[in-house]
């Protein structure tokens, strides 16, 4: 590792700003500028204590702070270690071109793909029930659904979940009602049984996740999530699909091309 006063400033004595901070603004921006890379290992306790002149209470009051922002993660035993960056792009002007269907790929494969990773899909749950008001109300007044829940993960780490729900009168029966829809997924199956698909419409927006979200998705400390509720429309304009996903928003950078006119 490249000496510590080569990376880190000293602290400001005339600053009204507290040292934990101060300690904490070095630390990031060093992140920030790829002083520390991704997965490797911040200088640790004693070695901050000694270069700063702090206690180790102060320079864990730091690391407290850049945990709470999701930039480090700490490893018991091991220290404290600069997260990765997201590593799936999801390209929104794509991830549902019919192309990928046709190859039997579903968005999640083609975007695992295009990362280097292994997807896989667990918690998976298929079964008819009540539709909410809300899904109700985007799937046209339906009162029951069938619903397919299920959760993804690359290389292992869960990165999201997601519900789909679509109205009985098109999936009861079909092989979408199956633990596995085939190749190419129930977007594939809805368009075999005439739903040919003509557009999607994305709700999203960022929060901080519940107690289960966290337990679920495996998140560490002050990451929040992504959740974006997606409605699919058929070219007779029916809504035919909403899909609830929650995604873990360190693991992925959301990409979309907007026309100029």
């Amino acid at each position: 590792m490249t000496s510590l006063p080569s990376i880190l400033g000293g602290l400001d004595p005339t600053s009204d700003r507290a040292v934990f901070r101060q300690i904490a603004d070095q630390l990031r921006e060093a992140i920030d500028r790829g002083r520390f890379k991704e997965g490797e290992k911040l200088p640790s306790e004693a070695e901050l204590v000694e270069h700063y002149g702090v206690s180790r209470m102060t320079v864990r009051n730091s690391f407290s702070i850049l945990q709470g922002e999701g930039l480090v993660q700490a490893e018991h035993g091991k220290g404290v270690f600069v997260r990765p960056r997201p590593p799936v792009r999801r390209l929104a002007s794509d991830r549902f071109a019919r192309r990928h269907r046709e190859q039997g790929k579903s968005a999640f494969i083609v975007e695992a793909d295009a990362a280097g990773s292994h997807p896989t899909v667990d918690s998976l749950e298929v079964k008819e029930e009540k539709a909410s008001q809300d899904i109700s109300t985007r799937l046209g007044s339906v009162r029951r659904v069938l619903a397919r829940r299920r959760r993804y993960l690359l290389d292992g780490r869960p990165v999201e979940f997601a519900a789909s729900y679509l109205p009985l009168d098109i999936a009861r029966g079909t092989q979408i009602a199956e633990p596995n829809p085939g190749p190419g997924g129930i977007y594939a199956r809805l368009e075999e049984l005439g739903h040919q698909l003509d557009h999607f419409e994305e709700e999203i927006r960022a929060r901080m996740p519940s107690p289960s979200e966290v337990k679920t998705l495996q998140l560490a400390a002050g990451v929040p999530v992504i959740h974006l509720i997606r409605t699919a429309f058929d070219a007779a304009g029916r809504a035919v699909e909403v899909c609830d996903t929650v995604m873990a928003a360190d693991a992925y950078v959301l990409s979309y091309q907007l026309p100029a006119t």
